[in-house]
């Protein structure tokens, strides 16, 4: 039988919230971000109202504000984006018992065995539209499709409030021409380096041999083929496997071997960075910290520590990460490869208990100064502002981990 599996993707997730629990501004240019006050921070979400101002998720808030300067920047409060996001998926949850979030605002939802007794996928998708516009007072957008990949594409296809089909008989005239940085896994050096070999869209994509891809790209070269083609047979995990944002994590195969533990205090600096401005971005704090080591022989095994005070900050991430690594390695053999995760996250505007010896004071300080190295990589590039220790070994710190790697929030490939 052929799989029918929507993905639901609320629109412009958290600003319509905000919208709806103030009226009187929500028919005015409106986006949620960062520290407003201070003029630094990102755009976290905008309604289709800012977006008339081309306004993008990600860009400065000062930045935004030249192109729009009657935005309405609200800070962020995941709380209440998260009880939104589990009461839609409550909706989907009528309909399947195969509802897999993807962070807080999407979710992919198997209703294969729903539409031979209540009609087509389509159908379903219109059903369960008006339902969130009624029930919850927010849209969303649903893609319909025989995969999970060409079910996100379709609900990124057409916005806002509305539904799109990809079948298989439709998907290389509909899909295929679509750019191929729409495609899950594209991210933004995927894209450049697939340009310098003249693929623009999907279907170029798709249409390049498998060989060819896999020598670019290794194995996430076969995945994208794969995903080009329309040939995702992944499943939509049960309902409940999965909470909606569990970790944020970073991991790099090194340029060389790590030989020592001061290479791998270079790496460890950069990977936490990565992890910690992600965390920043989405509005979170982490409260434990976990490290994967895979020596030269491609042994490898993970670690983790419980944080004493939860943190979104690169020094105290690093700190942790290193304790570990002290503890765990002895050094026996080089290391191919290491991987930082945050994890065990909670809502950055949540209280936090800090322990006697720290100086709150302090901390917001390193905060501040860390938002400020953010807000200066995004304005002049990832190399323009750099921690000195990292700049001893050229070789290792050839990468950029944050742009140059696609890190999503919650892992797409799951366990059947």
């Amino acid at each position: 039988m052929e799989r029918t599996i929507l993905h639901i993707d609320i629109n412009g997730c958290y600003a319509n919230i905000e919208c709806l629990h103030r009226p009187e501004i929500r028919d005015k240019p409106v986006a949620v971000g960062g520290d407003v006050e201070a003029r630094h921070g990102i755009i976290l979400a905008k309604n289709e109202h800012a977006k008339k101002f081309r306004i993008k998720t990600g860009e400065a808030i000062w930045q935004a504000k030249q192109k729009c300067p009657d935005l309405i920047v609200i800070p962020p409060h995941f709380d209440l984006y998260l009880r939104f996001s589990r009461l839609a998926r409550a909706i989907y949850s009528d309909y399947s018992d195969r509802v897999e979030p993807f962070g807080l605002d999407e979710a992919w939802v198997d209703v294969t065995g729903n539409t031979a007794l209540t009609g087509t996928g389509e159908a379903l998708a219109h059903e369960i539209r008006k339902r969130v516009r009624f029930e919850l007072g927010i849209t969303v957008s649903i893609g319909v499709s025989y995969n999970k990949i060409f079910a996100k594409l379709g609900s990124d296809y057409k916005k806002p409030d509305a539904v799109t089909v990809f079948t298989k008989e439709n998907y290389r005239d509909v899909v295929w021409p679509l750019p191929v940085s729409d495609l899950l896994y594209v991210g933004r050096a995927t894209e450049r380096k697939l340009r310098y070999y003249g693929i623009y869209t999907i279907g170029q994509l798709a249409q390049t041999s498998p060989r060819t891809l896999h020598g670019w790209f290794g194995k996430v070269g076969l995945i994208l083929h794969m995903f080009a083609n329309g040939e995702d047979a992944s499943p939509v995990a049960h309902t409940g496997d999965e909470s909606v944002i569990k970790s944020i994590g970073n991991s790099t195969t090194t340029p060389r071997d790590l030989e020592n533990e001061e290479d791998a205090k270079i790496i460890c600096y950069m990977l936490c960075e990565s992890v910690a401005e992600r965390m920043r971005e989405s509005g979170f704090l982490a409260r434990t910290v976990q490290i994967t080591l895979r020596d030269k022989d491609l042994f490898s095994f993970e670690r983790q520590m419980k944080l004493e005070t939860p943190t979104c900050l690169a020094s105290q991430l690093h700190k942790a990460a290193m304790e570990l690594l002290r503890a765990n390695y002895g050094w026996q053999k080089p290391l191919r490869s290491i991987g930082v995760r945050a994890a065990d996250l909670m809502s950055a505007g949540s209280p936090v208990q800090f322990t006697m010896f720290e100086d709150p004071a302090k901390i917001a300080k390193l905060e501040r100064l860390e938002r400020t190295v953010d807000d200066i990589r995004r304005r002049f590039g990832h190399y323009s502002i750099v921690r000195a220790v990292t700049t001893s070994d050229k070789t290792l710190t050839n990468i950029n981990p944050k742009d140059d790697h696609t890190i999503h929030p919650v892992g797409y490939f799951k366990p059947a």
